[in-house]
Formats: structure tokens, sequence, C-alpha cells
């Protein structure tokens, strides 16, 4: 993935992920997951790095909105468990491995691309101007809060005295969450405005402009074909 043009990667991603949603077969969605183990891989991510960050989560998450598919679902009953349906098994099964290869190839390419060049690029297939501004904002502005937040904790503890009891507990974390909500929309108002005075109008500029190559161009129908194959055989 690193050694691909910043435009390949996105575009070929974003080919992969349509893929997967449109995909209604079993066999073909486990064959993705396997191509973006060996993506990953080859772009020296690992598969600690994915499980911890990817499958563990979206299992969780995903798992808890497809469980009632599995009794709510009309069909038939698998003999093991009677409440149970396969139609509703199968719904709940490619619910989970579409959101595991959809959620695994984006974090890939969020790991393997600069955020200047991941939004360069969105704008260069144009990606409406706000859209990217909001990328931006919402990146820069999620670390500064979570900075914030942890100050505010910090200075609580540093002050605090003995143990506090539940009803104090819970209006020491009201007025946490009043005070950084008043802290937040004054800080976003203030990145914004230091984004600005900095040139920033929308449009990312990087250092550097990487030139798009013969290998790019395979790569990207390399990705085209196996998407295009992907959802004729999962039909």
């Amino acid at each position: 993935m690193q050694s691909l043009h910043p435009r390949v990667r996105v575009i070929g991603i974003f080919g992969m992920i349509l893929a997967t949603v449109l995909v209604h077969n079993i066999a073909v969605l486990l064959a993705l997951f396997a191509g973006t183990i060996v993506l990953a891989l080859t772009s020296a991510v690992t598969l600690r790095t994915l499980a911890l960050r990817v499958w563990i989560v979206v299992l969780a998450f995903s798992g808890v909105i497809a469980l009632p598919a599995l009794f709510l679902t009309p069909g038939d009953p698998v003999g093991v468990a009677p409440a149970v349906t396969q139609q509703g098994l199968h719904a709940a099964v490619m619910l989970v491995a579409r959101v595991e290869v959809a959620v695994t190839l984006t974090t890939i390419l969020v790991l393997c691309t600069p955020w200047a060049q991941l939004l360069k690029s969105l704008r260069s297939l144009f990606v409406p101007r706000e859209v990217v501004m909001m990328l931006a904002m919402a990146y820069r502005y999620i670390f500064l809060l979570a900075e914030t937040a942890t100050q505010m904790f910090e200075s609580r503890e540093s002050r605090r005295v003995g143990v506090l009891r539940g009803p104090e507990r819970r209006r020491m974390v009201a007025q946490t969450a009043g005070v950084l909500m008043s802290k937040s929309m004054d800080l976003s108002q203030e990145v914004f405005l230091a984004m600005q005075s900095r040139g920033y109008r929308g449009d990312v500029l990087t250092v550097t402009e990487q030139r798009m190559r013969w290998s790019d161009y395979v790569a990207l129908l390399a990705a085209f074909g196996v998407a295009v194959l992907a959802i004729w055989w999962g039909r």
C-alpha cells in the first residue's frame, strides 16, 4: 500500500468496500477477508494491530446488532437451537462479516496513508471542500478535546481529598461534562481560526507531490478486477 499513489489507495479501497457491501455469498466474503489479511501483512500492518483496533471492537458492536436477527428472522429452525433460524443465522453472519471486512480495509487505508495525503486525495476525487474541511477539523479537534479532558481530570484529582460518595461523584461528573462542553465549543472556534490564519481554506497542501506510475495503474486495474469478480461471484 505504501508504494502506491494515495489516490490509487483511496479508489481501490473504496471499490473493495463497495464490493463487500454488494456481495451476498459468505464464501466470497471470506475470500475477500483473506485477501484483506494478505494486504495488511504485505503493508506491514500486524494482525495484532487489526485484532485490537478492529476485529474485537467490531465483533462486539456488530454482534449485538446482529443478535436479534438470529431469533426474529422467519425461516427454517436450526437443529441444535430451534429458536434460531437458518435464514437469521445467515443474515447475522453476513452482517458481521461485511462490517469486519469493510472496517479492516478502511483501517489499513488510514494506517498506510498520511492524513494530509488522504485528505488531498479525497479533494482531488471531487469530494466537496466542506466535507474535507470537516474531516480535517474533526481529526485535529479530537486530540485537543482528549487532552483537555485529561487535564481537567488531573486537575480534579490533584485537588480532591479523601473518597467521594456516590452523589458527589455524579455531581462532579455532571459539572465536568458541562464545563468540557463549554470548553469544546470555544476550542473548536479557536482551532478553526488558527487553521485559517495559517492559510487553510479547505484545500490540503503537501510538501511533495507524488506522480502516478505504471504500477499504480496496474494496481488500480487489479483492485477493480477483484471487486467486479467478487460482485459477480457473490450475487
